[in-house]
């Protein structure tokens, strides 16, 4: 918003009491800092001493056995070469380096001792001070393809929230069908959908979408200060796994699809489509989606009879006034709607043309920032830079990998520890990637380098045991996006637990719940859907 929207907002709101119904009190900006618990004061506190501590053993004073031990054969040509110039254990102290640069991001991002973003620009200068990374490599990560996605979907975004067109077709489903709280809990499930079509980036659809479900959180009496429910647990917490496995369930959902897909492609010498991805995933996701709302509703979060109905009086009739505001559709909504038309319809015949996502959400982007004939102006565009900065510094954990092998090197070590060879069967490999995928996401803050990690090591295990790499790394692909069970697993996971409508152990109970069934869906998938599609083999399970 421009300083003369945000100055006119300040002057409506000085003066007055906290509106609940208000949603200018829920934009990021304005939402409170939220008080941590005892748990989370102590884990911030310990959090710099542990991760220092952490950092030096492993990088300065202890090197792991399995990094002394490598077999230079197993390695990549490139890392082959490194390995010849450094030595066995020159080779193994730059691993070293890695492994305790990698476990220093995870318990500063874990424990919250430090912001995201900061923990990020502590990372990319440990590569660079350490030799892991050149400063050209490291810092280049901010250029990455993925990051200017991002910062394109973040234009337009922007692009729906100042020509009103986001909040018009939110508040018009709502107000259509959601009536009582089981119907706006599954309005929001379509929504999230949706949206998911058309913006790629997950936390441009938190922030569109948080104004909107807090206000009908505080009808529904989950209002912040007041205590917590199980209606606003629900509504934030379905939200926030439908926000990730909507982006799932399209190959533009999300930048670290479109890099799995981009590393497959180059594996298998062809393309994965956007249409490929989508036919595999959007019943997928869908059916998930469901299952999340059932459990939510029914299981986890029980509503009782009075969180059923609407508990602030006129509470539903503010939003449609919040409705009747935005007037007649304008000439600005209809071509910020045609232009994400065009561009979805480019992105879902990607197979004819041959244009990256990536450049078609550009040309969009700059079709929506042209003098006279644009729709948005640089002032209206909202890009959350400390989130770019913290994902710079995801992508160049994800290069350091890549120049260093630790993840092939730890999986190769721990492969040989449980005996797994070549007649090892096709269902226990498939089952045992897609579970680390799945569950990494507990240590992860970043999909994109989930995605670095392990779609290049199912495309290893792939080409080592001579099976399909689309059969194990399309699989591993789909379950980028379960990252919402931990305030760090995500951007969105961060920014909702700011909402304080749920405590942690809410968000871990009923995320464990759903990422175990995203995995098994995975598993199901894979005997069935997926054969149909030609993704796994015939008889991969034996279960059918």
């Amino acid at each position: 918003m421009n300083d003369r929207g945000q100055a006119e907002d300040s002057r409506q709101s000085s003066g007055k009491a906290h509106d609940p119904l208000d949603m200018r009190n829920y934009r990021i900006e304005q939402l409170p800092k939220r008080e941590r618990s005892g748990l989370e004061r102590w884990l911030a506190v310990a959090g710099i001493p542990l991760a220092i501590g952490s950092f030096l053993l492993i990088g300065w004073a202890w090197t792991p056995a399995f990094l002394l031990n490598v077999d230079p054969a197993g390695l990549s040509e490139t890392l082959q070469v490194l390995y010849q110039e450094l030595g066995s254990e020159g080779f193994a102290r730059r691993n070293g380096w890695m492994l305790a640069i990698f476990t220093l991001s995870i318990i500063l991002w874990t424990t919250g001792a430090l912001p995201n973003y900061l923990t990020s620009l502590i990372v990319i200068i440990s590569l660079v001070l350490t030799g892991v990374l050149s400063e050209e490599q490291a810092y280049a990560q901010l250029g990455h393809p993925i990051m200017w996605l991002n910062i394109m979907s973040f234009i337009l975004a922007s692009m729906l929230v100042a020509t009103g067109l986001a909040k018009r077709f939110t508040l018009w489903f709502l107000l259509r069908f959601g009536h009582r709280a089981p119907s706006v809990l599954l309005s929001f499930l379509v929504i999230n959908l949706v949206l998911s079509a058309f913006i790629s980036a997950t936390t441009a659809k938190a922030a569109i979408l948080l104004p909107v479900f807090m206000v009908i959180a505080a009808i529904y009496g989950a209002e912040r200060g007041k205590g917590r429910n199980n209606f606003g647990r629900n509504i934030v917490l379905q939200n926030l796994l439908n926000i990730n496995l909507g982006a799932g369930a399209f190959l533009t959902g999300s930048g670290a699809n479109l890099l799995a897909a981009a590393l497959i492609s180059g594996a298998i010498a062809g393309n994965v489509f956007y249409s490929d991805w989508m036919l595999a995933m959007l019943p997928t996701m869908l059916g998930l989606m469901l299952l999340g709302y059932i459990i939510g509703v029914k299981l986890v979060f029980p509503l009782p009879a009075e969180e059923r109905l609407p508990q602030i009086e006129g509470g539903m009739e503010r939003l449609a006034e919040e409705h009747r505001k935005l007037g007649p559709i304008s000439f600005a909504e209809i071509r910020a709607a045609l232009l994400f038309l065009t561009i979805l319809a480019f992105w879902s015949t990607d197979r004819l043309h041959g244009i990256s996502p990536t450049a078609v959400a550009f040309v969009g982007a700059i079709i929506a920032l042209l003098p006279r004939v644009g729709i948005v102006t640089w002032n209206d565009v909202d890009i959350p830079w400390h989130l770019m900065l913290f994902s710079a510094g995801a992508y160049a954990l994800g290069a350091g990998f890549a120049q260093t092998g630790l993840p092939g090197i730890s999986v190769d070590a721990f492969f040989s520890a449980v005996g797994i060879d070549r007649d090892t069967p096709f269902w226990l490999i498939y089952m045992m990637l897609t579970a680390v995928m799945a569950y990494s996401a507990l240590l992860s803050q970043s999909k994109t380098m989930r995605a670095m990690i392990f779609v290049p090591i199912a495309i290893g295990v792939a080409e080592t045991l001579e099976y399909s790499v689309l059969s194990l790394a399309l699989p591993v692909a789909f379950l980028i996006e379960h990252v919402y069970v931990l305030p760090f697993n995500s951007k969105p996971a961060a920014l909702l637990y700011e909402t304080d409508q749920y405590s942690l152990t809410d968000a871990a109970g009923y995320g464990l719940v759903m990422m175990t069934l995203g995995w098994l869906a995975i598993i199901l998938m894979g005997e069935t859907w997926f054969r149909v599609l030609g993704i796994t083999p015939d008889g991969v399970f034996g279960l059918f």
